[in-house]
């Protein structure tokens, strides 16, 4: 692992330089050595103040001396990830407090809530524990020991629980006698440490492997996580915090909430609130009509069979490696060409059975998403008419993913039995939307998802222009009885939905169900 420090100070005010010297040594000479670690890159911001006249008075504004770490490895299996989401089967929570009981509440985000500052922050309380925490979870995440891992941070170990328990859309019943007789400090305190959740037959198991690293006086049994809806912690039998689950992830939510609604549009806003109440919705599900094992190339191998595909891309597009790599996969012999190619002349598309148009922001979407791209072709008199012969060559093959979709979307006067195709326009969310989101497969001449009709899976989504535009209601009628719609968006219960941010641009449907 190694690490890039961001150092950001007022130098020149008093007191700073001081300040930085000793982050510095401390860091740089003391913590790092100690845990094996350097710092081979980052950055400085010496000018962290700023300063005004406001009327006849001299007005100054310092930031205060900061430090920000990013670390960064090599990941040897990305399927060994554990993330705080929680399971009730058979199952123990231990914290691993490497506060060792200080319980400081200094600069944590319960003395904000009460516009304190605090005297006393949280601190590294023992390096060589510290390092003895990395070696072990990455023991415990090698054996596939640990169900769930969170690390305790804003809010202390109260919200930790809370966060894993919303994840895992389940309860948690806790004890936290063994942390000491003031719960608040217990609760809220930030210290360094981590929430982990194993198997209840690996218990024993694991707390050896913590032992081994040094971590034996800083391992607390807490409960287990539970099936239901009810968050609760007890210390020796008494009831410290008792509340929903539900009530608590609306409390959590509640700040970003209030600010999407002055950022974005607010009916969204409140649509994507009310959805977090329904202690009933299932999370995204999948439900699939066809084998995901079936090889749909495996009939054509040594048949000579590979139709030319050309994966289409212009500068700002990005995805085409993958997107090459399953056009390859499904029996496709994939060509990179870029626009550049076909402005140049260098190349042509006579020879291609297929065009895949990729996504990404091409120009900036400066002009609109996908326009531009649209636009260089169609004011290219030989470009404009390579491909109209393309479109209207029988027995090709083409699509557009993201921003290339958008671009077909403006290409309609070169494609043949195009007169309904929609408008992309801006989000009814007001916002760029980058999230997964449920879809089902509807009965359509679409090649690509044939055989796959009834299919319910989450894709991602990630554009700030999705929002279909059609002229009116009677000609999104005729996409529908003409079987032109290929994909819906559906809720977590499978029902076509408008309702955000199930529908995340706010693309009509004439019929949901």
């Amino acid at each position: 692992m190694k690490l890039s420090a961001n150092w950001m100070a007022a130098a020149g005010h008093p007191g700073e330089d001081a300040g930085l010297y000793e982050a510095v040594k401390a860091v740089g000479e003391e913590l790092c050595p100690a845990l094996g670690l350097t710092i081979p890159v980052g950055k400085d911001s010496m000018s962290m103040k700023t300063r005004w006249q406001e009327g006849s008075e001299q007005r100054e504004m310092t930031s205060p001396l900061s430090l920000v770490i990013s670390a960064f490895a090599r990941v040897e299996d990305v399927r060994h990830t554990v993330t705080p989401q929680l399971s009730t089967e058979d199952n123990a929570l231990l914290l691993i407090d490497l506060g060792k009981g200080h319980n400081a509440l200094g600069a944590t985000a319960l003395a904000q809530v009460y516009r304190q500052l605090g005297d006393k922050p949280a601190d590294v309380r023992d390096v060589a524990q510290l390092k003895g925490f990395w070696n072990a979870m990455q023991a415990l995440v090698a054996q596939r020991k640990l169900l769930a891992y969170h690390d305790r941070s804003d809010g202390g170990l109260l919200v930790t629980l809370a966060e894993m328990a919303f994840t895992g859309h389940c309860g948690v019943e806790a004890d936290i006698a063994a942390l000491g007789d003031d719960h608040l400090a217990a609760l809220f305190n930030e210290e360094l440490g981590a929430v982990i959740q194993v198997r209840a037959a690996d218990r024993e198991a694991v707390e050896a492997i913590l032992a081994v690293n040094g971590l034996a006086d800083c391992v607390h049994y807490l409960g287990k996580a539970v099936e239901g809806d009810r968050f609760v912690l007890t210390a020796g039998g008494q009831t410290v915090f008792s509340e929903s689950r539900t009530t608590l992830r609306m409390w959590w939510a509640e700040t970003t909430w209030q600010m999407q609604r002055l950022r974005d549009n607010p009916a969204c806003a409140d649509q994507e609130h009310e959805a977090k109440a329904n202690d009933a919705d299932p999370g995204l599900n999948v439900k699939l009509s066809f084998d995901i094992n079936d090889d749909v190339a495996a009939p054509y191998i040594a048949t000579g069979a590979r139709p030319k595909v050309a994966v289409l891309r212009e500068q700002g597009v990005n995805s085409h490696v993958e997107m090459a790599a399953a056009f390859h996969r499904a029996g496709f012999d994939a060509i990179d060409v870029h626009m550049s190619d076909l402005l140049a002349g260098r190349t042509g598309l006579g020879d291609f059975h297929a065009l895949v148009a990729c996504g990404g922001f091409s120009y900036g979407d400066v002009l609109g998403a996908g326009e531009g791209w649209a636009k260089s072709i169609l004011f290219n008199e030989r470009v404009r008419d390579e491909f109209a012969t393309f479109f209207h060559r029988p027995q090709t093959l083409a699509l557009g993913v993201c921003n290339g979709c958008q671009m077909m979307s403006n290409l309609r006067e070169l494609i043949p039995g195009s007169d309904l195709w929609p408008r992309f326009v801006r989000n009814q969310s007001d916002r760029f939307e980058a999230r997964f989101s449920l879809v089902e497969v509807t009965q359509s001449p679409s090649l690509l998802l044939e055989g796959m009709v009834g299919s319910r899976m989450p894709i991602a989504v990630s554009h700030g222009e999705g929002q279909v535009e059609v002229r009116d209601s009677a000609h999104l009628a005729q996409l529908e009885s003409k079987g032109l719609v290929a994909l819906r968006f559906v809720d977590n219960f499978g029902k076509v939905t408008e309702t955000y941010p199930a529908n995340p641009n706010g693309s009509r449907t004439v019929s949901p169900r």
